[in-house]
């Protein structure tokens, strides 16, 4: 069963995914009980069984609205933005500024962006087409042959990033325009033009 659209989660579901979200990222598990669930969400038991048909998939759920919500938030930003470049400078830092402004969610997505193969597979497909899109347009510098490995640079580079700004050891833009920087320059930008690219002001 497909896990609902954003707008179709109730408010009590909405509430039940919020608490789910908070025990995996503190937890570091990818399982949780009724009375755990229950107890964060300051629910029933019995509202939990209503909300929650299958306890067992509910964290493929919880990953897949938090993924697709956040995709939404980032294709919203890149209206009228045609370069890829511009747009990869714009993505990296909305996921590094989101994990400052929601520690709960950084927390959830670095821990396990890489780990689950389903969280992976959305974190990495709209990077691989900015890249593929790139590549063709000789925008960046780099040989389709070695996509597969940019695509892990810069998933990884972007939650290393958001890790750094959760234990407290740079600003979120501080992280975020170091590490635009950084991927924009491996693409084959040059520093200056890369530079300005991860420095230009990020849409709320």
């Amino acid at each position: 069963m497909d896990a609902p659209q954003s707008d179709a989660l109730t408010p009590v579901r909405r509430r039940i995914h919020a608490a789910a979200m908070k025990l995996f990222a503190e937890q570091g598990v990818t399982q949780v009980t009724v009375s755990e669930l229950a107890t964060a969400a300051g629910v029933a038991r019995g509202t939990v069984y209503s909300n929650v048909p299958d306890i067992d998939g509910l964290f493929e759920e919880v990953a897949a609205e938090l993924v697709r919500e956040m995709v939404d938030r980032v294709m919203l930003a890149f209206a009228g933005i045609d370069d890829v470049a511009h747009r990869l400078s714009i993505g990296v830092r909305l996921y590094i500024r989101r994990a400052h402004e929601e520690p709960l969610w950084g927390r959830f997505m670095s821990r396990f962006g890489l780990s689950m193969a389903s969280l992976q597979a959305v974190l990495t497909s709209d990077p691989a087409t900015n890249l593929s899109t790139g590549i063709a347009e000789g925008r960046y510098g780099i040989k389709p042959e070695q996509l597969r490995a940019m695509v892990g640079m810069l998933t990884g580079s972007t939650l290393a990033a958001m890790v750094a700004v959760l234990e407290g050891h740079q600003t979120w833009r501080e992280a975020g325009s170091d590490i635009a920087e950084f991927l924009l320059v491996a693409l084959g930008l040059t520093r200056e033009e890369a530079r300005e690219l991860a420095r230009v002001e990020l849409p709320r």
